[in-house]
């Protein structure tokens, strides 16, 4: 398959929609929870959480336009200026997925998809107890993009993971953590750990065949 511009164009837009959201390869599954001021739990699944910086320790993530419906997500994250990150679990992918609903702004997705709300050290929003990865953040600026979409950026204030995850280089093995990686829309992987290489110097770089 070869597809320029006006080809990608003319494609049927589910067609196009997939083929788009797959092209980046494996993404992050993360389960992104708020709450609203009047106290309302929400998770949700993301696929588009990068790292920014390490110093400070920044975090981002790419939400859809919100001008025509802005989502419970969102509109807490801004209201609160906290949220948490959480690595979805190889166990609970399913459950995971389903958080992507549209379901009513008072009814929570802990609830509906039996997912465990976890509060941890006094922090603002919840954390996902499943997950084994949890990241609790505070939200440091909002940037629009040329396509409508947000640029939502937030440090990182509370980190919790297993020990035996993280190496002596603080490396974490996403496959010692069962994290699970998202392709697309709604296509999931296990992540097993392949190899690790030192940090690249062009006079140790090996000679290739």
């Amino acid at each position: 398959m070869q597809l320029d511009k006006n080809n990608i164009d003319l494609l049927e837009r589910h067609y196009r929609l997939n083929l788009i959201n797959s092209i980046s390869g494996i993404k992050p599954a993360n389960l992104v929870a708020t709450v609203s001021d009047a106290g309302h739990e929400n998770v949700a699944i993301f696929s588009s959480v990068v790292h920014i910086g390490s110093s400070p320790a920044l975090l981002g993530i790419i939400f859809r336009p919100q001008h025509d419906s802005p989502k419970d997500t969102y509109n807490n994250i801004v209201a609160t200026g906290y949220y948490t990150i959480n690595h979805v679990t190889t166990s609970i992918v399913q459950k995971a997925h389903y958080t992507s609903a549209k379901l009513d702004p008072n009814e929570s997705e802990f609830e509906r998809m039996k997912l465990t709300s976890e509060r941890i050290s006094n922090f603002p929003a919840p954390f996902v107890g499943e997950c084994e990865v949890k990241i609790g953040m505070k939200l440091t600026e909002c940037v629009p993009l040329s396509n409508g979409c947000v640029f939502v950026i937030g440090s990182v204030e509370l980190l919790i993971l297993p020990d035996e995850a993280v190496n002596n280089l603080g490396q974490i093995d996403l496959d010692q953590s069962n994290t699970a990686g998202v392709s697309g829309l709604n296509t999931y992987y296990d992540l097993i750990k392949k190899e690790s290489y030192p940090f690249v110097r062009s006079h140790e770089i090996p000679e290739f065949e």
